[in-house]
């Protein structure tokens, strides 16, 4: 089984740019605090790093 990681939108989305929201709505994140829970490849984990300035990042077994 592949690793999870659990994704989380810690700030919002006011003052990012058109790249960073559509990330955001990409990795399935609407509002403040929503969770998600996706495997850990290179293209989530490339997403993440775009907006790791809005998101929180925890590895999940």
């Amino acid at each position: 089984m592949a690793k999870q990681i659990k994704i989380t939108l810690t700030k919002g989305l006011v003052n990012s740019n058109i790249k960073q929201r559509e990330n955001v709505r990409s990795l399935g994140l609407h509002k403040i605090g929503q969770s998600v829970t996706r495997e850990d490849t290179a293209v989530y984990r490339g997403m993440v790093n775009k907006v790791r300035h809005l998101v929180t990042v925890e590895e999940v077994d």
